[in-house]
């Protein structure tokens, strides 16, 4: 943890200062191993191995802690990175571009292993902040550190220890898994200051009925229950058929003006084809993750536009993403 992010803490009990009370361990700029503690109430939160933890699984209801330990598994084994991530992100939060982070205080909320507040630093924010759950922020924190504007948290969404200081917050991919995803949409909007702004990309009900038919069933009752091993290893078999379809068939047909026009009327044609440049590592990271979570919500645009009218939020910019999902920006 950089001594820095105190500037932006604020206890998430009574919302006073937080200040470092212990300081056991530093590496250059990092502290590794201390406490944090509220200068108000008391409260106190251990610093362990370069992040501040100011939650953990044994304090949270049981499925949002079983969804957050399978991602956590997740992203500690499937730890690649991808020059296309860029572009990737790019098209989840737009109308943003890389321009926007340039100067501002950016939270995320949800970053898994770390590789958009990764972006985000590079691409010249003042400070950002990514916050998970889950163990994934051991990873996200090795990917980070090296990074002087980039610091990781442990955190709920749903009690973020954060004044409202932010000039930006994104959620990409994580709401939809919550219990309640509007609910920590509000969180997270909650710590964006007036004038500043907002994304967020989650699945869409439309164009997505064979996966609550059929395949969200089997995840609720079978693939989520599985040891994280074998399910690993099951979700191959899925994984393979996916990478044979991109490469051989939704790639090669989009390359060329007669085979996107035929190309166009296959099933799942815009996200097959968005992901066919990516290698068969990212395909088996995608099916394990769509059959790792006990929970995943499928929002349709007019529940979507309702969060965005339930915070107030002006100049929203609402658009349907690779036919299967929605993406949304607006100012607080």
């Amino acid at each position: 943890m950089k001594e820095r992010l105190l500037d932006y803490l604020s206890c998430p009990a009574c919302a006073g200062a937080i200040v470092l009370a212990s300081d056991d361990h530093r590496d250059a700029e990092e502290i590794i191993e201390g406490q944090l503690s509220c200068s108000s109430c008391a409260r106190a939160w251990p610093i362990t191995r370069g992040v501040p933890r100011f939650a953990s699984l044994d304090e949270v209801e049981a499925e949002k802690a079983a969804t957050a330990a399978g991602f956590g598994w997740q992203w500690q084994r499937f730890t690649q990175t991808d020059d296309k991530y860029a572009q990737q992100f790019l098209g989840w939060i737009a109308p943003v571009e890389r321009e926007f982070f340039k100067g501002r205080v950016v939270l995320e909320g949800g970053c898994g292993k770390g590789r958009h507040t990764q972006l985000a630093a590079q691409w010249g924010a003042r400070e950002v902040i990514g916050v998970d759950l889950s163990a994934a922020v051991e990873t996200a924190f090795a990917a980070t550190r090296n990074l002087p504007n980039a610091h990781i948290v442990q955190a709920d969404i749903y009690s973020l220890p954060f004044a409202r200081v932010f000039d930006y917050a994104f959620s990409v991919g994580v709401l939809h898994h919550l219990p309640d995803p509007h609910g920590g949409f509000r969180s997270l909007a909650s710590k964006v200051k007036p004038g500043g702004h907002i994304s967020a990309w989650v699945y869409g009900a439309e164009n997505n009925e064979w996966i609550t038919r059929w395949v969200n069933p089997l995840r609720q009752r079978l693939t989520s229950r599985m040891n994280p091993n074998a399910l690993l290893q099951l979700s191959r078999i899925p994984a393979a058929i996916m990478f044979a379809a991109t490469k051989l068939v939704y790639g090669p047909l989009n390359r060329s003006a007669g085979g996107a026009s035929l190309a166009r009327h296959l099933s799942y044609n815009d996200y097959l084809n968005a992901i066919s440049p990516f290698g068969w590592r990212e395909h088996h990271t995608i099916v394990f993750d769509h059959l790792v979570a006990p929970t995943a919500f499928y929002i349709s645009r007019d529940e979507f536009a309702e969060w965005w009218r339930d915070i107030s939020a002006r100049e929203v910019d609402i658009s349907w993403h690779n036919s299967n999902s929605w993406r949304g920006f607006g100012k607080i």
